[in-house]
């Protein structure tokens, strides 16, 4: 037969519990947060470069991050999102319906008081006498909170709370990431079509010389469908991104709580700017990130069901009392002479269940034990989500140096195939291969600066939001 554990209780917890008083004895382990591991520093940031000191983790600020970005409008976007996106206000209710759990739970540690009125008049057959009954009465019933139970569900509730309001964060800061991503993925779009714009008047101008080449007996008409079909497969490219560009000012609605056809985003110049973002430190990103905030609250949350199913073991004790009037009419129901009143204290104690009260401690427990795990997943996760940010941001950066050099390289080649094909020294087939050579490094080239403000965005949300340093 399992041994229920013996609470910590002092001595006079006995007597406080005859005398009814307002003690409680705490029957759950006490709560500490779950160690996880905590490296001294980044791998992936150790000699890189244009990288700072972290600052300590009091010192950051969360703040506007999406400013870092130096585009105005997207300031604008980002800053309705908090009353817009109706993922973020479904939260914002999710933690409301939470706080109101908490006064909930808080209410059941003291006395409930009812105030109760009734009148009756009762007859039957062919009596025609009658009978009236009128009772006033004021009761009241408490639960004396002598094991915790009470105390460790509303510690409970307001740690659930907390969770709530971490996961309130962690929607906000998702959503306001999902809209610089579809943004910059937007002004990519129009990037893009004004480099194909510029492509396709370039391939426009080189069909119409192989045309008169052409004419002029100079070239074979194999020349003339190269060019055509060199235009043509540029135009359903320029098709393909106008399509793309609908798609991401489609998801920036949705995501500002609007209807796509209500809402509409201009050509824009696009504001290539990448932060240069100092990274935090683990015990700042354990600070800071509302995932890792919601999981370890949870543990504590699973912490205080292990207390609540070890009271159990003890019994349940209630106090009641009432006191009124009744009469059997309505003028003399408040005389002294029909006065009623009555106290009652019961207890209630399970004797046999079979085992379901231990099952139910062993149950708790384990939850906790989930609970740990996956707080400790969380946070291994979020290290490693920060790790690969930053090998990609200074992988991301060397590759933007290169294909800038190998855009610059086919602009050049381009050039001089297509002053040889006037030449006549070379076939149409060398110049169609420079030219789209030539479109597809620069696209490349602004593929490569939008990667990196994605991978600085998804950085933000490794660490848990901005980095902005303020005095405290």
């Amino acid at each position: 037969m399992r041994i229920p554990p013996r609470p910590r209780c002092t001595p006079a917890a006995l007597a406080l519990l005859t005398a009814c008083t307002l003690s409680a004895c705490a029957l759950g382990p006490a709560y500490q947060r779950p160690s996880t591991p905590e490296p001294a520093a980044y791998k992936e940031l150790q000699g890189a470069p244009g990288w700072l000191p972290a600052a300590p983790a009091d010192a950051l600020e969360r703040g506007p991050w999406w400013t870092l970005f130096g585009d105005a409008l997207l300031n604008e976007l980002a800053a309705s999102i908090e009353v817009s996106n109706q993922n973020v206000a479904a939260a914002a209710a999710s933690y409301a319906q939470a706080r109101a759990l908490v006064s909930e739970q808080r209410a059941a540690l003291f006395p409930r008081v009812d105030l109760g009125a009734s009148g009756t008049r009762s007859g039957g057959g062919g009596d025609t006498r009658s009978s009236s009954q009128y009772r006033l009465n004021l009761g009241a019933s408490w639960e004396p909170d002598i094991w915790g139970r009470l105390r460790a569900a509303s510690n409970g509730a307001s740690a659930s709370a907390a969770a709530s309001a971490a996961d309130l964060a962690a929607a906000r800061l998702s959503a306001q990431g999902e809209l610089a991503v579809n943004y910059f993925s937007l002004r990519l779009a129009d990037a893009q079509l004004a480099l194909l714009a510029t492509g396709i008047a370039g391939y426009e101008r080189v069909q119409a010389i192989t045309q008169n080449r052409f004419s002029a007996g100079i070239v074979g008409r194999s020349d003339v469908l190269q060019a055509q079909t060199q235009l043509a497969s540029a135009r359903i490219d320029q098709s393909g991104v106008q399509r793309q560009r609908a798609q991401f000012e489609h998801a920036i609605a949705v995501l500002l709580g609007k209807a796509p056809s209500d809402f509409t985003l201009a050509p824009a110049a696009w504001q290539a700017t990448v932060p240069a973002v100092p990274a935090g430190l683990p015990s700042t990103l354990l600070q800071r990130r509302p995932d890792i905030a919601a999981a370890e609250r949870r543990v504590a949350v699973a912490n205080e069901q292990i207390g609540i199913a070890r009271a159990a073991y003890f019994p349940s004790i209630s106090l009641s009392g009432s006191g009124g009037f009744g009469a059997s009419a309505v003028g003399g129901l408040l005389n002294a002479s029909n006065s009623l009143w009555s106290l009652g204290l019961s207890a209630t104690q399970s004797v046999f269940n079979a085992g379901a009260t231990g099952a139910r401690v062993s149950g708790a427990e384990a939850g906790r034990d989930a609970a740990v795990a996956h707080y400790r997943q969380t946070v291994l996760s979020a290290f490693a989500d920060v790790e690969n940010q930053l090998a990609a941001t200074r992988a991301l950066q060397q590759q933007q140096d290169l294909r800038r050099i190998a855009s610059e390289a086919a602009d050049q080649v381009e050039a001089q195939m297509l002053n040889r094909y006037r030449a006549g020294q070379v076939g149409y087939t060398e110049v169609v291969t420079a030219q789209n050579t030539a479109l597809s490094a620069r696209r490349a080239l602004v593929q490569a600066l939008a990667d990196r403000q994605t991978t600085a965005i998804a950085l933000i949300q490794s660490l848990g939001g901005g980095w902005q340093a303020a005095s405290q």
